[in-house]
């Protein structure tokens, strides 16, 4: 992950997979966002898998921004996190356009919402208990 701070803009330039291991990256991105700082950009091109995991790190770095009164933009979804969110909202076919319904604060919470009961339930049938 790279952050840079430009104007009143933070960029995030994530890489690699986004999984489990992002989150305490991904929660570090927004620590030294300071009040003069308005937009946050994510910026995904160069995420080429994410789990269900790595897209409630990523709500979740969508919602610490907007509690800091960021306007908040994700771009340069890729096809297989674009799969991912599709499955995860149980939109059939291929992606479905799930890159520009991100956008909307009721598919976020829809993804928010259905992605916990997915990790919840392999939590399960992996044999732990729900994470809290």
């Amino acid at each position: 992950m790279d952050v840079q701070h430009c104007g009143s803009s933070v960029l995030v330039s994530i890489a690699g997979e986004l999984d489990e291991g992002a989150g305490e990256v991904l929660q570090r991105a927004l620590d030294y966002v300071t009040m003069d700082e308005r937009d946050l950009l994510v910026d995904l091109r160069a995420v080429a898998a994410m789990d269900v995991d790595g897209l409630l790190h990523l709500l979740s770095l969508h919602r610490r921004a907007e509690r800091m009164r960021l306007r908040v933009l994700v771009t340069g979804w890729q096809p297989q996190p674009q799969q991912c969110m599709a499955t995860v909202a149980g939109i059939p076919g291929s992606r479905a356009g799930t890159g520009e319904r991100y956008a909307l604060a009721g598919f976020r919470r829809l993804l928010e919402e259905k992605a916990q009961r997915a990790r919840n339930r392999c939590d399960f049938a992996d044999g732990w208990l729900p994470r809290v």
